[in-house]
């Protein structure tokens, strides 16, 4: 797998060059800015592009637009947003038109080997990876007014795998229950969040947008 890295903090880009060229993965070269990133997407031809969210020269949302761009430009290439703190907007904004092939990460996940490189892998299957602690905060994040508080502690639980990236095969094997009970769950959730009735839309990323945006 070839993985471009932009990253304005020195220390972490040469650590996640490191760590990926130990565990076997091809780093071609690696940035600290998202302009940089951009003019060598085409020479370089990477599978997955790791970035942070803020970059130079403004430290406020470089690095989100760069994803979007290459979303649109490169949709066959991996996009895995790293961010210092919890930004449900960026993620929302990131996710809102295809959510396939795209990951948002906190940067202390990268500390976390195993489940980094899981994330760095499904996400370069076209897979979608939210932070498990962003689920958990926004999951939690419930008010009288908002659709998921009509949700179950199951159907929460569904939600949050449903969130990480997960399929339900892996959603029933995450909570030890049947795969009909997953589908059953998911039902639940989509007729809750009036998703039921949807077309033309995946309702699984539908559903993922509603709390973030919530």
């Amino acid at each position: 797998m070839r993985v471009l890295i932009a990253e304005d903090s020195t220390l972490l880009r040469e650590g996640l060059v490191r760590l990926l060229a130990e565990e076997g993965y091809e780093v071609p070269a690696s940035f600290g800015d998202a302009v940089s990133l951009l003019t060598e997407m085409a020479e370089r031809q990477p599978d997955v592009v790791v970035l942070d969210i803020r970059m130079p020269p403004t430290h406020t949302d470089e690095g989100l637009r760069a994803a979007l761009e290459i979303r649109e430009r490169w949709p066959h290439v991996g996009v895995l947003v790293l961010s210092q703190h919890i930004e449900r907007n960026y993620a929302a904004q990131l996710l809102a038109s295809d959510a396939r092939g795209v990951g948002y990460l906190l940067k202390d996940r990268v500390a976390q080997v195993e489940e980094f490189l899981e994330a760095l892998e499904r996400v370069r299957a076209g897979g979608a990876v939210i932070d498990p602690e962003v689920v958990r905060q926004l999951v939690f994040r419930t008010t009288h007014a908002d659709p998921l508080a009509r949700l179950t502690p199951r159907e929460r639980s569904v939600l949050e795998a449903l969130a990480q990236g997960h399929t339900n095969t892996a959603i029933g094997q995450k909570l030890h229950i049947s795969l009909s009970a997953v589908e059953k769950n998911l039902a639940a959730v989509f007729d809750k969040l009036e998703l039921s009735h949807t077309t033309g839309y995946s309702r699984r990323i539908l559903a993922v947008l509603r709390y973030l945006e919530s």
